[in-house]
């Protein structure tokens, strides 16, 4: 499974669309209808699966899922 996919699979444990079915534009709120608390409980959940640690001046400004892959893949990166 890629990256990408795995990050999906775990955007689709907080709304009702299918990883297959989302596109890297979608925004977490308006287009997936995460609450505050699903995305907080979303990040912690990437933390733990991808070993990375996010900042919250990093974590404010991600609208869509290619920003938060984006994120995830430079901090993997600096790791």
């Amino acid at each position: 499974m890629t990256q990408e996919m795995q990050f999906k699979e775990i955007v689709a444990q907080y709304c009702q669309v299918e990883p297959e079915e989302m596109t890297n534009d979608m925004r977490f709120r308006e287009d997936l209808g995460f609450t505050s608390l699903d995305f907080m409980s979303f990040l912690g959940e990437l933390e733990d699966t991808f070993d990375v640690e996010l900042e919250e001046e990093d974590v404010v400004q991600i609208l869509t899922i290619e920003e938060a892959l984006e994120l995830l893949e430079r901090l993997q990166q600096e790791a």
